[in-house]
């Protein structure tokens, strides 16, 4: 019996070494070529899409939290669109944006990097434009003079 039980020790021990044996595997990453062409070509893209007249948005690699300051808040379409095209003809140095969120529309004017900057734009403004707020959301990239080629 005590045969018996040695000869199932050595066996049990046995087994359980190669339980834990591990053997070195291969990873192979199966995709499209077209996946590699596509990341490539981003950056051109992305001028071409700024370039005609396309805002930033999202997933523009150079955007960043900022501040804007909302000059119309309302339900009236052309009255946010009359308070965006007036806003451009006193401020043309400002971009300017509508959004829309059910049931309202939103004109967001500027893209600053600090709130001291959207204060400054809000204190001209206060004379003209009653409700103003400055809002913190992502900006687009400042327009560069110079091409960067």
């Amino acid at each position: 019996m005590t045969k018996i039980t040695y000869c199932l020790c050595i066996a049990l021990c046995f087994l359980s070494g190669l339980s834990f044996a591990q053997t070195r595997g291969k990873v192979e990453v199966v995709k499209d070529p077209l996946i590699d062409t596509l990341i490539a070509r981003r950056p051109t893209l992305v001028k071409n899409i700024q370039g005609a007249g396309g805002t930033a948005d999202a997933s523009a690699p150079y955007s960043a939290y900022g501040y804007r300051v909302q000059i119309y808040f309302g339900s009236n379409r052309q009255a946010a669109y009359s308070a965006q095209e007036r806003f451009r003809q006193d401020y043309p140095e400002y971009r300017t944006y509508i959004s829309y969120t059910e049931p309202n529309f939103k004109v967001h004017a500027g893209d600053f990097r600090t709130r001291l900057e959207a204060q400054k734009l809000m204190s001209q403004l206060n004379k003209v434009y009653t409700s103003l707020f400055i809002i913190s959301e992502k900006i687009s990239p400042p327009k560069s003079d110079a091409p960067n080629d």
